[in-house]
């Protein structure tokens, strides 16, 4: 496996979308109002990323698109924090290192963009997913921050970056 990570491209939307809805139904979680599922702005994630002092991207091996991890700067969060945002991976990427990458690139892009934190929200159901923002380092909330309109989802957890 050669696995590059790449900014993401306009073409990519909707094989990313369909991971990410995938994801949903691969670990049982509901796909109510509240959560990236049923957020419209999953569906091209291209312009969403186009945001200033965010990026999205996408794990590659020979052509055939993994996952994808961003950052992005979610409305009211402190302005020296950014939030970790569209962390999936098809069902064949997970175990292999490659959530791992995408989620080092991410954190490599919020530093040299200035942010000095990184915050996320997720679902217990995605435990795998949580124990690798454990193991690198990320703290839990007691409550969200910012507006994500995530209100779906009831982890939050905040890292400092270096």
């Amino acid at each position: 496996m050669s696995v590059i990570i790449r900014e993401n491209k306009a073409e990519d939307n909707a094989i990313l979308s369909k991971i990410i809805r995938t994801a949903f139904h691969d670990f049982e979680v509901s796909c109510t109002n509240g959560t990236v599922y049923s957020d419209p702005t999953t569906d091209d994630l291209y312009s969403l990323f186009q945001t200033e002092k965010s990026a999205l991207f996408v794990a590659e091996d020979d052509g055939l698109i993994l996952g994808c991890c961003g950052i992005f700067p979610t409305d009211n969060l402190p302005e020296d924090t950014t939030e970790l945002a569209k962390f999936y991976l098809s069902k064949e990427s997970r175990g292999k290192g490659i959530g791992k990458l995408l989620l080092e690139k991410c954190l490599e892009k919020a530093e040299e963009l200035g942010y000095k934190k990184v915050y996320l929200e997720s679902i217990p159901e995605f435990s795998k997913a949580v124990s690798i923002y454990e193991k690198q380092g990320f703290q839990y909330l007691e409550k969200p921050l910012g507006n994500s309109g995530h209100s779906g989802c009831n982890l939050w957890m905040i890292k400092k970056l270096d």
